[in-house]
């Protein structure tokens, strides 16, 4: 497994405070292990305070760069942790909507868990997608004109580029799987 994302380029976004740690920390580590180079972006090129369980400050994590600092064009898939607090801190980041929308409109894919699908709601890029995510944001999922589902990874590739979704951080073996899977190059 080490070494199957060479030259695969992952964008990790996240606001400074709010952000699920497990949800943050193991996919960047995941497939840092894996040979892509991750980059995390946050709003301040500040430390990013993350929690256990939406409650329990627990690590605080250096970014690598700002959100403005950073294009879709320089990255191959973006990724979303949740925290609810993050989630919904990144929903009304400007800057934050636009880089979802460009990896979108380039056909490249975004996997966001838990309640990361919230930039995705505020993005408009959930109509004709099926997602999952926690069970919370069902409503405003299906309001925004995605299919909501209760299952472990859901990778829906309609509309040119695909998103990957799990639905909170006992997903993340899933989620991490499925973004190795989207990014590994058919052999």
């Amino acid at each position: 497994m080490p070494d199957q994302l060479n030259d695969v380029r992952v964008l990790i976004i996240t606001s400074n405070t709010g952000v699920e740690r497990d949800e943050l920390l193991v996919p960047r580590d995941e497939l840092r292990k894996r040979g892509a180079q991750v980059t995390h972006a946050a709003p301040k090129r500040e430390q990013v305070q993350t929690f256990h369980l939406d409650v329990n400050k627990d690590a605080a994590v250096q970014p690598d760069s700002s959100l403005d600092e950073v294009s879709g064009n320089d990255f191959d898939v973006l990724v979303v942790p949740g925290g609810t607090v993050n989630a919904d801190k990144l929903r009304v980041t400007e800057r934050a909507v636009e880089l979802a929308q460009e990896f979108a409109n380039a056909g490249k894919p975004i996997a966001a868990i838990c309640h990361g699908p919230w930039l995705l709601v505020d993005a408009g890029l959930l109509p004709g997608k099926t997602l999952t995510s926690y069970f919370s944001l069902r409503t405003d999922i299906t309001n925004a004109g995605g299919a909501w589902v209760d299952e472990p990874r859901v990778q829906s590739p309609e509309d040119g580029w695909t998103l990957i979704t799990s639905r909170n951080p006992g997903d993340l073996a899933d989620f991490v799987g499925a973004i190795t899977q989207e990014l590994v190059p058919a052999s």
